[in-house]
């Protein structure tokens, strides 16, 4: 097997529309080598525990009401493209993701990390879900297969919060600015929502190098 990281954050839709053209790819090739682990980056480190209202930090974010206006207009044409359903009029808050990172964290140390990722993606981009809220979370959790009531005491603590912190800073420091960001093998770096096509070549490539290994 080989890892594929991929440092994003639930709240992403470049994320969201990437993963979508990273799993058609892998439905094209059922036999592809990779171990997928996600890792946390945070799009707003800064965000309020509370989250904030989802209008405010867009125009603050983009500099007025036209200009946010005008990028979402090209994220819900990439979205559609990829075969997403985005309602970003059913999203009213912009969540701090802290707490969204540290359930996809245990989700790996039980192996459902791919079905809560997904589930994180839609409940916040179709279902417009504050997946800053605990209750939410263990919602989500509870559906994944995980232990509802423990996901919600563990989401009161602090526990892993610290360290999933020095995670998001630590992929700061090793130059990962944006995401959705994959890094191969632990050695090649793929950024941003790259199409079917290049995840097919990627994967057919490693496997003619394997091939030629052997």
């Amino acid at each position: 097997m080989i890892r594929l990281d991929i440092f994003s954050d639930p709240v992403c839709p470049w994320c969201y529309i990437g993963k979508a053209h990273l799993d058609r790819a892998l439905e094209t090739r059922p036999d592809h080598p990779f171990l997928i682990e996600w890792h946390p980056f945070q799009l707003n480190p800064d965000m309020p525990p509370e989250g904030m209202d989802r209008r405010s930090y867009l125009e603050t974010k983009f500099g007025g009401r036209q200009a946010a206006v005008e990028v979402y207009a090209q994220v819900q044409a990439a979205a559609e493209a990829a075969g997403l359903e985005i309602d970003f009029s059913a999203i009213e808050r912009t969540p701090n993701t802290l707490d969204a990172h540290r359930l996809i964290h245990w989700a790996g140390l039980e192996g459902r990390q791919a079905a809560v990722v997904s589930a994180l993606f839609r409940g916040y981009f179709r279902e417009g879900l504050d997946i800053g809220v605990p209750e939410v979370l263990a919602d989500i959790a509870g559906r994944c297969g995980m232990d509802r009531a423990l996901t919600l005491r563990l989401l009161s603590s602090d526990a892993d919060r610290e360290d999933l912190a020095a995670r998001d800073a630590d992929a700061r420091a090793k130059g990962v600015r944006a995401v959705p960001t994959f890094l191969v093998a632990r050695r090649h770096v793929v950024p941003g929502a790259q199409p079917v096509e290049l995840w097919q070549q990627v994967i057919d490539e490693l496997a003619a190098a394997k091939g030629s290994d052997a």
